[in-house]
């Protein structure tokens, strides 16, 4: 019996249910599933900020996630230079990557070398960089939300 080798990668930063629902889902569809966390630099080159958590801590709350098997650092932007190291069999991605040119290419890519591109629901109502604006706003005017919060901030 072969082993199905799955590979979610992701910044994980400020890590919250859409988090948690990628990784429960990309377990449910593998035999061993290996969660890419992607380093800070390249969180930078990516998205022009760094991460709000460092990744050594983001690495080691990944890694205890009870789906994953295993947590890597993603430091390289081509995901088919992590394919040649991790020798994945399906890669896993949100929707919203989905028909997307990023999306088209790496179904391409992957297809190549017998990988699958598996897309999972995007968690709309939750992300990082929603997080990330909220404590920006809180931290601009913590007085406001302190006031709203009851004084509990």
């Amino acid at each position: 019996m072969t082993t199905r080798i799955g590979y979610a990668a992701g910044a994980y930063d400020l890590f919250h249910i859409g988090h948690l629902n990628l990784l429960r889902h990309a377990r449910s569809q593998c035999d061993h599933l290996i969660a890419g966390v992607v380093s800070d630099e390249l969180c930078h080159k990516r998205k022009g900020n760094l991460p709000v958590i460092p990744l050594r801590e983001r690495i080691e709350i990944v890694r205890s996630i009870k789906y994953v098997d295993e947590a890597v650092v993603e430091s390289r932007p081509d995901k088919m230079e992590m394919w040649q190291d991790l020798k994945f069999d399906v890669f896993f991605k949100g929707n919203d990557w989905q028909g997307t040119a990023k999306g088209r290419l790496l179904e391409q890519q992957f297809a190549a070398v017998g990988v699958e591109v598996v897309y999972f629901p995007y968690t709309v109502h939750t992300s990082s960089t929603m997080l990330r604006k909220t404590l920006a706003l809180i931290i601009a005017s913590p007085n406001t939300f302190n006031s709203v919060a009851g004084g509990q901030l």
